[in-house]
């Protein structure tokens, strides 16, 4: 058993939380009460959403001194890595939100607007859910679960989409995907970013999931799946109504197409650039999922994404995807019943730095002190420097 498994065994560790599987984003903007209407791109935007309450630390605290884990260059407390720098990162555990993020009535504001989908509408996601507390153990296979009471259930999804206040109607644009959405905070940073030349001028995509969480829910199914079936739903069932709701071209050179979301929606992220280069290269990630949480079970990758680091990256050639990444230290840990030491939320975004910098990608990776999962304060600082990391290289307009 390797070091990382020995420290993942540790009692505090496993003393440290009940949860099963439960690893949604712990700070998400919340989704409308009911669907919004389809709406023109040129609607008012809509009101910022506030940050969430702080959510109580229930997680262990993590060293990123911790013996195994990567060197990485400690910035005194409110500092950033610069933009345009690749590699491993400390930051404090002050995290005042970024001057990009506060209000400016001074730079133009895009249009932020919402539309519905259903799955009676998706060819490719007709709906699933599990009944809670269902999840029980394979006695067969350690790395996955049963799921008895999945079963096929409809569901609606808001899209909501951001169109900055500089793009010209009908010219080709680049664009960013996200999940778990809507993310104001995205929309907020896009507008300063912009304005100041920063990032090019790109449409935002904030996708919500298609409900519940983990194995047997539609939110697994589409961001635990390691498989590019995520990223053809977008490319063939969302894309298209953005087009044509909003009057935007979107561009296919995958250079100037970036993914993004948190937990298994950062997975999702990397596993859309991974199973499909052809159409992404850039990737944000706040706490991804590099777990074992795949499910239907896959022999091709038994795994699931804690196959990434493990041996997808190692085994693979170099694929064309610069990606930026960040965990804190009281991010998930999680001995559930699968019992596969490949839970641990901290280890697996560490290992994916390892395997990153053995094959020589562009990447940078933050490791936040006083930090939660997907943490809303780590976010409002961060999130800005992020965006101009993730672009770098792309083109922008004076």
């Amino acid at each position: 058993m390797s070091r990382f498994a020995n420290l993942a065994l540790l009692p505090i560790l496993l003393a440290a939380t009940t949860a099963i599987n439960s690893q949604a984003p712990s700070t998400p903007p919340p989704a409308p009460a009911s669907p919004a209407p389809a709406a023109p791109a040129t609607q008012t935007p809509a009101p910022q959403t506030p940050a969430p309450a702080a959510r109580p630390r229930t997680f262990p605290t993590r060293d990123p001194h911790t013996p195994g884990y990567v060197t990485a260059k400690e910035f005194p407390d409110g500092q950033l890595p610069p933009p345009d720098a690749d590699g491993n990162f400390i930051i404090g555990p002050t995290h005042t939100p970024a001057s990009e993020i506060a209000p400016n009535d001074t730079i133009p504001k895009g249009t932020i607007a919402t539309f519905t989908m259903s799955s009676a509408d998706s060819k490719i996601y007709p709906g699933v859910t599990r009944d809670p507390g269902t999840l029980q153990p394979d006695p067969a296979n350690p790395f996955t679960v049963l799921v008895p009471t999945s079963h096929p259930a409809p569901y609606s999804r808001h899209v909501t989409v951001y169109v900055p206040k500089q793009y010209v109607p009908g010219t080709v644009a680049p664009f960013i995907v996200g999940a778990d959405g809507p993310d104001t905070l995205l929309f907020k940073a896009l507008d300063s970013l912009i304005a100041t030349h920063k990032v090019p001028v790109m449409i935002a995509i904030s996708i919500g999931n298609g409900s519940g969480d983990a194995q047997g829910s539609e939110r697994g199914l589409e961001y635990d799946t390691m498989s590019g079936l995520y990223a053809e739903w977008v490319e063939k069932e969302v894309l298209p109504l953005v087009e044509t709701t909003f009057n935007v071209k979107l561009t296919h050179d995958p250079d100037g197409r970036a993914t993004s979301g948190g937990s298994s929606g950062g997975s999702c992220a990397l596993i859309m650039a991974w199973y499909h280069p052809e159409l992404y290269h850039r990737v944000l990630t706040y706490s991804g999922t590099y777990v074992n949480q795949q499910w239907p079970f896959n022999p091709e990758t038994p795994h699931g994404a804690w196959g990434f680091h493990e041996s997808l990256i190692p085994n693979s050639p170099v694929k064309p995807i610069r990606i930026w990444m960040e965990v804190g230290d009281h991010d998930l840990f999680n001995p559930n019943i699968m019992r596969d030491n490949m839970h641990d939320w901290v280890l697996a975004n560490e290992l994916m730095a390892k395997a990153l910098a053995a094959k020589g990608y562009h990447y940078q990776f933050v490791f936040a002190e006083d930090a939660a999962h997907v943490d809303w304060k780590v976010r409002q600082q961060t999130l800005p420097e992020a965006l101009e990391y993730v672009w770098q290289g792309y083109p922008i307009a004076p």
